[in-house]
């Protein structure tokens, strides 16, 4: 009796061990991911650490994001070619058509992989900001005629900049200065130029800035002059910067998180759910979090990934067939 007391003993003993071992390795199990947009110091960048923040405190430590820097979004879809399957980057939706197409910079890399590209949520637009020296919340573009105008050098702030000026028959009309778009704000202040061009998310950290000290207005489009130019419309809520009480609208590049199919269902799901799940308290301590919404899928180009799927479809929100 003994004998059987102490084999029953030592069976249970092992049971709970192999139980506790397999306790220990489920507390351990980490979905990690690597999540590659911008380089350090820029407002991209800065949201991909709140990403990250926002998807290890929602999913409590069960998925982390890695970030690692980037030198823009070329380099973002060119390392679809190489990387495992719980890669993220980010990229306006326009330069994956090229890269699926095989055009613009993937013309002579049109490899099998980019094909695999799939989308899962948008993240903040680069939206275009003209800021003019003035007491006026808003003006319209043609108001920029007769006006020292810094677009900066090589942006995609400044090649929209330009694109719009002969759009919009002012190339003649406004004295361009390509000088580096960060000295604007003290520029502007100082009376040597009367207005800049910028792009990023808003609230842009620059035109705060110089909102803060200096009475500006932000250039006003109408709908027609934004369907002239091709460009996602944005509005600008009233009230983002100071001393502009009135929406502004203007144009934006879609920017959008991509994987790739060789990422598993769960992991996309999980990933598109805590995001949205989360993306109201990254708004309440980043405003650029604010902009972002369901309806924004529009913007998306090529398939969105299954698991992001899944979610959408399960929350009731409309997905274009394109999409799809």
């Amino acid at each position: 009796m003994r004998h059987l007391r102490s084999r029953g003993l030592k069976a249970l003993t092992a049971v709970l061990a192999g139980s506790m071992v397999l306790t220990a390795a489920s507390a351990h199990a980490q979905t990690r991911l690597t999540y590659k947009s911008a380089s350090a110091g820029t407002a991209y960048y800065q949201m991909g650490v709140e990403l990250s923040e926002a998807i290890k405190a929602g999913t409590e430590g069960d998925m982390t994001l890695t970030l690692e820097e980037s030198q823009g979004s070329v380099q973002n879809v060119m390392e679809v070619m190489a990387r495992p399957g719980n890669y993220v980057f980010t990229s306006p939706p326009g330069l994956v058509t090229r890269a699926r197409e095989g055009t613009g910079p993937f013309e002579s890399r049109n490899h099998p992989r980019l094909q695999d590209i799939r989308a899962l949520f948008p993240i903040p637009s680069l939206t275009m900001h003209f800021v003019v020296a003035g007491e006026q919340d808003t003006l319209g573009i043609d108001e920029l005629a007769g006006k020292h105008l810094l677009i900066g050098q090589g942006s995609f702030g400044a090649r929209e900049a330009a694109r719009y000026l002969e759009l919009f028959d002012l190339a003649d009309q406004v004295e361009v200065d390509d000088a580096d778009v960060g000295s604007a704000p003290d520029a502007l202040k100082n009376g040597q130029i009367d207005a800049f061009a910028t792009a990023s998310s808003f609230p842009a950290p620059n035109v705060i800035e110089t909102a803060a000290s200096h009475d500006v207005g932000l250039v006003s489009f109408t709908e027609a002059q934004v369907e002239a130019t091709g460009a996602a419309p944005q509005t600008i809520p009233a009230g983002t910067y100071a001393g502009i009480d009135e929406d502004v609208l203007t144009t934006s590049l879609p920017v959008v998180a991509y994987t790739t199919s060789a990422m598993d269902e769960d992991t996309a799901y999980t990933l598109t759910r805590t995001f949205w799940e989360r993306r109201e308290a990254m708004a309440e301590t980043s405003p650029w979090w604010q902009a972002i919404s369901p309806q924004m899928l529009t913007n998306l180009e090529g398939p969105l990934h299954p698991g992001a799927l899944r979610y959408y479809d399960e929350v009731d929100v409309k997905v274009p067939e394109a999409l799809r």
